[in-house]
């Protein structure tokens, strides 16, 4: 039996299955409107809880896809980013990142770096060090030869200056440390506690902590099945 692929529903998509949701039809009848299980409805539902999102809106500061168009076309004609920025009412620098993130000047699709900004645009987002675990076994592997952040954020840049996703900031390596949720370097710093300076004082600092303080202790009511 061959096996359909994972599809993917668009805005317009999403919206009328909201829509006919709220209409009190079953899930199996709105699968029929796009020849899918109803599992496949069922999943976009609980992603929010069977609650609608609020419809996304781009920010005022971000570029819209006429001014994207605008850019391609620019750069197709050899203007100078100055010239485009000029012609846009926008920075240059703005200009030149949004190019540089999208394929640079012969790549640069005014389609594609628009939808891609939607994608950025996404929240919540991974850590980079938990998205990324080729590059959380070599900042680990520095941490644990007593190296500081900063000097494993600038040693990455040095070393790969054209692998911009293997470049971190030193603060994304600091929070990655002490917010465990993380989870990036937490096994790594199970096996060898002692593997940087700075967490070793936070260890430290966390168990004084937890000595000087006393807390209540509270005694259950089996009775009323509360705490008092």
């Amino acid at each position: 039996m061959k096996q359909r692929r994972r599809t993917y529903y668009s805005e317009r998509q999403r919206a009328l299955m909201w829509e006919r949701w709220r209409a009190g039809e079953s899930l199996k009848h709105i699968a029929q409107l796009f020849d899918r299980n109803h599992s496949s409805v069922a999943r976009i539902l609980a992603q929010t809880g069977g609650i609608q999102p609020p419809p996304r809106r781009r920010s005022k500061r971000s570029l819209t896809l006429a001014e994207c168009e605008q850019i391609s076309r620019g750069l197709a004609a050899e203007d100078s980013i100055q010239s485009i920025a000029r012609r846009l009412s926008r920075a240059p620098s703005t200009i030149c990142r949004e190019i540089k993130r999208n394929s640079g000047d012969k790549g640069y699709r005014a389609d594609s770096a628009d939808g891609l900004a939607w994608q950025r645009a996404l929240r919540p987002k991974a850590c980079k060090l938990v998205a990324t675990p080729a590059l959380a076994k070599i900042v680990a592997a520095k941490l644990q030869l007593e190296w500081s952040p900063q000097q494993v954020a600038g040693w990455l840049k040095r070393t790969r200056p054209d692998s911009e996703g293997f470049h971190v900031s030193h603060e994304t390596i600091y929070r990655t440390l002490f917010i465990q949720a993380r989870g990036a370097l937490k096994k790594e710093l199970l096996e060898h506690p002692a593997a940087h300076p700075c967490h070793a004082s936070l260890t430290s600092s966390h168990a004084e902590d937890r000595g000087s303080r006393s807390y209540p202790r509270r005694r259950f009511d089996q009775r009323t099945s509360c705490y008092g």
